[in-house]
C-alpha cells in the first residue's frame, strides 16, 4: 500500500478511508477496535489525526442524579434543529467484577436514534479513573476526523474525579440540580472551577433559587486559572517566574428543565459564545496543547509501566509483593528495587 496509508492494514485503511468519507459503519467497526486495542488500531488514529481539530468538544459533568444524559439528549435536540451534526461520547461506570457496562445513555438517547446527523456512542470507563474511558480521546478523535460539527463527552458522573474532562473538552457544562444535599459539595475537589457552563437542571424543583445563589456565591470567590495542570502539575515547567495567567470568563449559570425541553437554546448559545471567547482571547491553542500535554503523561505512564511489568517475571513481581505484605519491604524501596535504582 502507498499514500498515506502505506503502513495501515487493508482492513484499517478501508475503514479510515470510510471514515472520512461519512460512512457509519466504518465509524461504529473503528471505534470499536480501537476501544479493544487492536494490532494497527494506532496506525488509523495516526492517519486520522491530520483531519482532525475542527469539531467543538464539550464535556459534560456533574454528579449522579443531576440529569446530564437528558441535558446532552435535549442539547442534541437544539444543536440539530440549527442544522449542526453531533457525535456523543458517554462513559458509563464498569463493573469491577464483570469488567461490562450498563451502557444505560444510549436508552435514555434512543430518540436520536434514526438521526443521521447524530452519532451515539457508549463507552465503558474500564476502570480508568477521572471520569472518562482511556480510549476516550481516541474515540473523540475519529469522531472529529469524520466530520461531526459538536462532540458531547458525558462523563462517568462519579462526583469528584471528574475534572479531566476540562483536560479533554474546550468547553466544559458542570450540571447541577436542586435537592442533592450540601451546596458546599460543589465546589470541592476543582468540581466548580472546571466549569465553563453552569446548568441548574430539574429546574422545575423547590429551592432552585437557593442553589443557584450558592453557585453564583462559590464563582465570586477568585478568578480561575487559564490553564488546568494535570493532576495539579505540568510536564513543561515554566522558569519565567511569571505569575499564573486567569481567565475572566464570566460563567453563566443557566436553569433548565431538560426533560421538558426548556432552557437548553441558552446553554447551545453559551456554548458558541464560549467558543468564541476561547478564539478570541488565544485560548484555544493553549487548550489544545493542554489536552495534547494531559495525554501525553497519561500515554506516556502506561508504555513505561507495561514495559516495566514486561521486564519482570510473575514470580519476581509476586516475590516483591510477598514481602511487602509481609512488612519486610516498603513500598518506596520495592518500587527502587524494581526499577533497579540504587542510593
Amino acid at each position: 500500500m502507498t499514500g498515506p496509508h502505506a503502513a495501515l492494514s487493508s482492513e484499517f485503511g478501508a475503514l479510515v478511508d470510510g471514515v472520512l468519507a461519512g460512512n457509519r459503519r466504518a465509524l461504529a467497526r473503528l471505534i470499536t477496535r480501537v476501544e479493544n486495542r487492536v494490532p494497527g488500531a494506532d496506525a488509523a488514529i495516526a492517519a486520522l489525526y491530520p483531519h482532525t481539530g475542527r469539531a467543538a468538544i464539550v464535556g459534560i459533568t456533574g454528579a449522579p442524579g443531576t440529569g446530564k444524559s437528558t441535558v446532552v439528549n435535549a442539547l442534541t435536540r437544539v444543536f440539530r434543529a440549527r442544522g449542526q451534526t453531533v457525535g456523543i461520547v458517554a462513559v458509563d461506570p464498569t463493573s469491577p467484577f464483570s469488567g461490562g457496562a450498563v451502557l444505560g445513555d444510549r436508552i435514555r438517547m434512543s430518540d436520536h436514534a434514526g438521526d443521521a446527523g447524530v452519532f451515539i456512542r457508549s463507552m465503558a470507563s474500564r476502570g480508568s479513573l477521572g471520569g472518562l474511558s482511556a480510549t476516550t480521546n481516541d474515540v473523540t478523535r475519529i469522531l472529529d476526523a469524520a466530520g461531526f460539527d459538536l462532540v458531547l463527552i458525558e462523563t462517568v458522573g462519579a462526583g469528584q474525579s471528574e475534572v479531566d474532562i476540562a483536560r479533554t473538552a474546550y468547553t466544559t457544562i458542570v450540571v447541577d440540580a436542586p435537592g442533592l444535599g450540601d451546596d458546599v459539595q460543589a465546589i470541592k475537589a476543582g468540581i466548580l472551577e472546571i466549569a465553563d457552563i453552569l446548568v441548574v437542571n430539574k429546574a422545575d424543583r423547590p429551592g432552585v433559587e437557593n442553589t443557584v445563589r450558592a453557585l453564583r456565591a462559590m464563582l465570586d470567590l477568585g478568578h480561575r486559572m487559564r490553564a488546568v495542570p494535570h493532576h495539579g502539575q505540568r510536564l513543561i515547567q515554566d522558569d519565567t517566574g511569571a505569575s499564573p495567567e486567569y481567565d475572566f470568563w464570566q460563567v453563566p449559570i443557566l436553569k433548565t428543565v431538560a426533560a421538558e425541553n426548556e432552557g437548553l437554546d441558552a446553554v447551545a448559545d453559551a456554548i458558541a459564545a464560549h467558543g468564541e471567547h476561547l478564539r478570541e482571547s488565544g485560548q484555544r491553542q493553549e487548550r489544545e496543547r493542554q489536552r495534547v500535554e494531559a495525554e501525553l503523561i497519561d500515554r506516556l505512564r502506561e508504555v513505561l509501566l507495561a514495559r516495566l511489568l514486561a521486564a519482570q517475571t510473575p514470580a519476581a513481581l509476586a516475590d516483591v509483593v510477598d514481602r511487602m505484605a509481609a512488612r519486610t519491604l516498603d513500598p518506596g524501596s520495592a518500587v527502587a528495587e524494581l526499577l533497579a535504582i540504587r542510593d
